[in-house]
C-alpha cells in the first residue's frame, strides 16, 4: 500500500482482558502498521496499515490464537468477455483494503470475495467492480442455486439480426470473387457506388444494432488504458470501416491504389464474434447442468403433522423436529431419522449408489433422494441450508468458483496480453506502412485489423474455469464432492494414499466373533455380565457386545460402580459380582492369570480381531473378540490404486497385530499402528517427504492428519469434524469413491493442460501470421473475417473440450448395499 488505511474488524475467541492482551500485542508487533489496539467488549480490532494487508491481519491473529472473523460474497457480474475481463476485476478487488482473497470466474460470471468481517459492505464491493466497468450484483443466498437468467436466446437474436444485415454486404463484395460474372452484373445494375454505399448502410446497422456492445464496453475501457477483447473487436472493426468510409465519401485522401472498402470485414467480423458468442452461452449453460440438476431434486412441498393432522406446506416451512409423512414414490423433503416404517430409497442422485438403500426405523433419510414402495414417518433433523442436499450443491459452487495454481500464470500473462496485442498492431500497421508493398495502406490495415482480432484472449479466460466447473459437476454426480477447487490439482500430484482403519478401511461397526468361556463359566452368563457392564460404554466395541446379548435374547442387569480405565479396559459390579473387561495389561494390574486363553487371543489378533479378557470375581472367566469387517470396496479400491501406480499406506491408532491382520488381507505393505490423533498428522508428515499424500479418514480423531495433507478425503458417513477438515468428501463410505475422486482429478488437469495448450498455442501461432510475418517468404497474410471466424472457433473449441468431462464414467463402479 503506497497510504496509510484504517481497518476496524471482528476478532474471534477472546474471553477476557488477557485474551484482548495478546491478540493486541500480536497487532502491533506486525509489520507494516503504524497502530493497533483491541477491543474486548466489541469483540474488535482496529489496526492502520501502512505497508501490511488484510492477509496479514488474518495470519497474525490466526497464529496468535484469536482469528479474524471472516466473511464471503459473491457477487454476478456482466459483461465479462475474456481473461483480462477477470483479471482487471481480482486486481481492482484485491486492492481493496480489508479483501483477504477475490477470484473471478469467467465461465460462471462471478467473483467470489473473502474480506475481514466489518470491513466492508457487499455494495462497495460492488462499486469496486462497476468502478471498473462492469455491472455486479451480489448474490443473496449462495446455498440454493438460484434459476439463471436466459443468456442464450439475446445471443442467439444479436447474431441472427447481425448476420441477415451481413449476407447482403458478404454476398456484393465478395461475391464477385467467387463467381466473376456477379462482379460486373452489380456494376451494370445498381452501380459499384451505390453497391459500397448499401455496405455502409447495413455495416453501420450491424455495428450500432447488434454489435453496439464491442463499443459501449470496448471504447470506454480503451480510454481508461485498460482495453479488453471488446476493446480489440471495436478498433478492429471501427479501422475496417472507417476506412472504408473514407474511400466511399472522401476519396481524395487516399492514393488511388488504397481506394479500396473493407465494409464486409468490419461486418463479418462482429457477425462471427457474435456467432462465438452465442455459441459460448450455449456450451457454458451445459456446464452448470450439474448444479441445475441438484437444485431440481429439492422437494417443494412436504406432507407434516400439525395440531393432529397432516397437512401439506411449503418445504421452506418445515422446521427441525417436526415430523413428516412420506408416501410411496415421493421425494423425501427434508433430511430426517425415521420413526415409523420400512421401505427402500433411491439414493444413487446424491451418493452416487446403484441400487435403493433399505430403511427402517432409526435409519437416516436425506433431502432430495427418491422413496419406494413402502410409507415412511420421519423426524425432520436437517432444514434449509442444513439438508446435506444445500450443502453438497454449497460445496460444488464453492469447488466450481476456485481458481487453481496453474491459473496464476494465466493470470499474469493476461494482464499484459491485451495491450501487447495493440502495441504489435501498431508495430505492424506502421511495418507494412514503410516496408509492405503497394498498395501500402491497405496492407497495413489487413494486417492491423488481423492481429486485433486474432488475439483476443477469450479461449484463455475459459480454458480453466470451464474444465472446474464440468469436472465437479461430474464428480458430484459420482458422490465426489471437491469442498476445495483447488483439491482437483493437488489430487493429480498425490503420490501416497494413506488411509484410517477404523470406519474408513472397515466398516466402523464392530461384531462379536468369538465367545469362549472357562471351566466352570456358563457361556450365557458370562456374555449377559460383559453386555450389561458395556452397556454404560458408549464405544463401538461395547455397542458389538450388547448387540450380541440382545440377539440371544438375553436380559441385561444394570450394573454399578461402573469405571472406564483409560488404556486398559472397564470394570463394574453386576448382581454383586466384580466384572473386569479388558486387554493383558487390565489382567496384569488387577493380578489375574488369563495364561489358558493367551494363545487364543493372539490368534484372534492374528486375524484381524480385537480380543479382550474377560474376568469375574478375580478369575478368568473367558475371552471375547470383536471384529469389525472389512468393506466390500476396500480390497477393490487399494489393487485400482496400486495399479495407478500410487503407494498405499495405512495409519491407525488400533494394536499393532490386528492392523497388521487387516492390512495383509488388503495388501498394504505400509503400517503405522498404535498412533495418537497428534500422531497421525505426523505420520502423514513422514510420507510427505516422498511426496504429496492424500488422507482418507472419517473420525474426530482423524481431523488433523486430514488438515495436515496435501488433499484430506473425509468419508461422509464419518463426523462433521472430519468432513470440515478434508478438501474432498465421500458422500457415501465407499471405498471406490477414493479411485473416483482420483480418476476426476486426472481427467480434469490433462483436460485444462489441452485447453491451456490450445489457447497459448493458438494465439503464439497465429498473431505472426496475422501480422504479416510470413509474407515476404511464403505470401502469407491473414484475413480479418479468417481471424474473426478463428478466434470464435478457439473459444468454442475450449468449451466443447471441457463438455467432455460430462461423460467421464466412474473408474470403480459402486458395491451396491444390502
Amino acid at each position: 500500500m503506497s497510504h496509510s488505511a484504517q481497518l476496524r474488524f471482528e476478532i474471534d475467541g477472546m474471553s477476557c482482558a488477557g485474551c484482548a492482551g495478546r491478540a493486541e500485542r500480536a497487532l502491533q508487533a506486525m509489520p507494516g502498521q503504524s497502530d493497533a489496539s483491541v477491543n474486548l467488549a466489541a469483540e474488535t480490532g482496529f489496526v492502520t496499515l501502512t505497508s501490511a494487508k488484510a492477509v496479514d491481519i488474518r495470519q497474525t491473529l490466526k497464529t496468535a490464537g484469536y482469528p479474524a472473523r471472516e466473511e464471503s460474497v459473491v457477487l454476478d457480474i456482466a459483461d465479462m468477455s475474456c481473461a483480462s475481463c477477470v483479471a482487471r476485476i481480482e486486481n481492482a478487488l484485491s486492492k481493496v483494503s480489508g479483501v483477504i482473497e477475490a477470484h473471478v470466474n469467467l465461465a460462471n460470471a462471478t467473483a467470489t470475495v473473502t474480506f475481514l468481517r466489518g470491513t466492508i459492505e457487499a455494495r462497495d464491493l460492488v462499486a469496486v467492480v462497476e468502478g471498473v466497468g462492469y455491472p455486479a450484483t451480489p448474490r443473496a443466498d449462495t446455498a440454493t442455486s438460484a434459476p439463471e437468467p436466459d443468456k442464450v436466446t439475446p445471443a442467439r437474436n444479436r447474431f441472427l439480426i447481425a448476420a441477415l444485415l451481413t449476407l447482403p454486404v458478404f454476398i456484393l463484395e465478395m461475391g464477385g470473387h467467387i463467381f466473376p460474372p456477379f462482379h460486373h452484373w452489380v456494376g451494370r445494375t445498381i452501380g459499384f457506388e451505390t453497391s459500397w454505399i448499401l455496405q455502409f448502410a447495413l455495416t453501420t446497422l450491424v455495428m450500432i444494432w447488434p454489435g453496439r456492445g464491442f463499443f459501449t464496453k470496448g471504447i470506454p475501457l480503451l480510454l481508461r488504458r485498460t482495453p479488453d477483447m471488446n476493446s480489440l473487436v471495436a478498433l478492429g472493426s471501427l479501422a475496417a470501416w472507417g476506412y472504408s468510409t473514407v474511400t466511399l465519401f472522401a476519396p481524395a485522401l487516399l492514393p488511388a491504389a488504397a481506394r479500396n472498402v473493407y465494409f464486409e470485414a468490419a461486418a463479418v467480423i462482429i457477425t462471427l464474434i457474435l456467432l462465438g458468442r452465442w455459441l459460448e452461452a450455449r456450451a457454458k449453460g451445459r456446464t452448470g447442468d450439474a448444479i441445475r440438476k441438484l437444485a431440481g431434486l429439492q422437494a417443494n412441498t412436504a406432507r407434516v403433522e400439525r395440531a393432529g393432522e397432516v397437512v401439506e406446506i411449503a418445504v421452506e416451512d418445515v422446521v427441525v423436529g417436526d415430523i413428516l409423512h412420506l408416501r410411496p414414490g415421493e421425494k423425501v423433503a427434508v433430511d430426517g431419522l425415521v420413526l415409523t416404517g420400512k421401505s427402500h430409497i433411491n439414493e444413487s442422485m446424491i451418493s452416487g449408489e446403484p441400487l435403493p438403500v433399505s430403511k427402517g426405523v432409526d435409519s437416516k433419510v436425506i433431502a432430495g433422494t427418491v422413496n419406494g414402495t413402502g410409507a415412511l414417518t420421519y423426524r425432520a433433523t436437517g432444514v434449509g441450508r442444513d439438508t446435506m442436499l444445500a450443502r453438497i450443491i454449497s460445496m460444488v459452487e464453492q469447488a466450481q468458483g476456485a481458481k487453481l495454481p496453474v491459473q496464476s500464470l494465466v493470470d499474469r500473462i493476461v494482464l499484459i496480453f491485451v495491450p501487447a496485442v495493440i502495441a504489435i498492431a501498431v508495430l505492424a500497421t506502421f511495418a507494412w506502412l514503410f516496408f509492405g508493398p503497394d498498395p501500402k495502406l491497405a496492407h497495413a490495415l489487413v494486417a492491423g485489423v488481423s492481429v486485433l482480432i486474432i488475439a483476443c484472449p477469450c479461449a484463455m479466460g475459459l480454458a480453466t474455469p470451464t474444465s472446474i466447473m464440468v469436472g465437479t459437476g461430474r464428480a458430484a454426480e459420482m458422490g465426489v464432492l471437491f469442498r476445495k477447487g483447488e483439491a482437483l490439482q493437488q489430487l493429480d500430484e498425490v503420490t501416497t494414499v494413506t488411509f484410517d482403519k477404523t470406519g474408513t478401511l472397515t466398516e466402523g461397526r464392530p461384531e462379536l466373533v468369538v465367545l469362549e468361556t472357562c471351566a466352570g463359566f456358563e457361556e450365557d452368563n458370562v456374555l449377559r455380565m460383559a453386555a450389561s457392564v458395556e452397556s454404560q460404554s458408549e464405544h463401538p466395541i461395547a455397542h458389538a457386545i450388547e448387540r450380541a446379548a440382545h440377539a440371544k435374547g438375553i436380559a441385561l442387569s444394570t450394573p454399578s460402580d461402573f469405571n472406564a480405565i483409560e488404556g486398559h479396559g472397564v470394570t463394574a459390579k453386576v448382581d454383586g459380582h466384580l466384572v473386569l473387561i479388558g486387554n493383558p495389561r487390565l489382567m496384569v494390574r488387577e493380578g489375574i492369570d488369563f495364561t489358558d486363553m493367551s494363545a487364543l487371543a493372539q490368534t484372534s489378533a492374528g486375524k484381524g480381531e480385537t480380543p479382550f479378557f474377560v474376568a469375574i470375581n478375580g478369575k478368568l472367566a473367558g475371552l471375547i473378540s470383536v471384529a469389525d469387517p472389512i468393506k466390500p470396496s476396500a480390497r477393490d479400491a487399494i489393487v485400482r490404486l496400486k495399479e495407478a501406480g500410487i503407494q498405499v499406506a495405512m495409519i491407525t491408532g488400533d494394536n499393532a497385530t490386528t492392523a497388521a491382520a487387516i492390512a495383509s488381507d488388503l495388501g498394504i505393505e505400509q503400517v503405522q499402528a498404535d498412533v495418537l490423533p497428534e500422531g497421525k498428522a505426523a505420520a502423514v508428515a513422514k510420507f510427505q517427504t516422498q511426496g504429496p499424500v492424500a488422507f482418507v479418514g472419517d473420525g474426530i480423531n482423524d481431523a488433523p492428519a486430514l488438515a495436515k495433507a496435501d488433499t484430506g478425503i473425509a468419508i461422509g458417513t464419518g463426523t462433521d469434524v472430519a468432513i470440515e477438515s478434508a478438501d474432498v468428501v465421500l458422500v457415501s463410505g465407499d471405498l471406490a469413491g477414493v479411485v473416483n475422486a482420483l480418476d476426476i482429478s486426472i481427467s480434469t488437469m490433462k483436460n485444462i493442460r489441452q485447453n491451456l495448450f490450445w489457447a497459448f498455442v493458438y494465439n503464439i501461432a497465429l498473431i505472426p501470421v496475422a501480422a504479416g510475418l510470413f509474407y515476404p517468404l511464403l505470401g502469407w497474410q491473414l484475413s480479418p473475417m479468417l481471424g474473426a471466424g478463428a478466434m470464435a472457433l478457439s473459444s468454442v473449441f475450449v468449451l466443447t473440450n471441457a463438455l467432455r468431462l460430462r461423460h467421464v464414467s466412474p473408474a470403480m463402479p459402486m458395491t451396491p448395499q444390502e
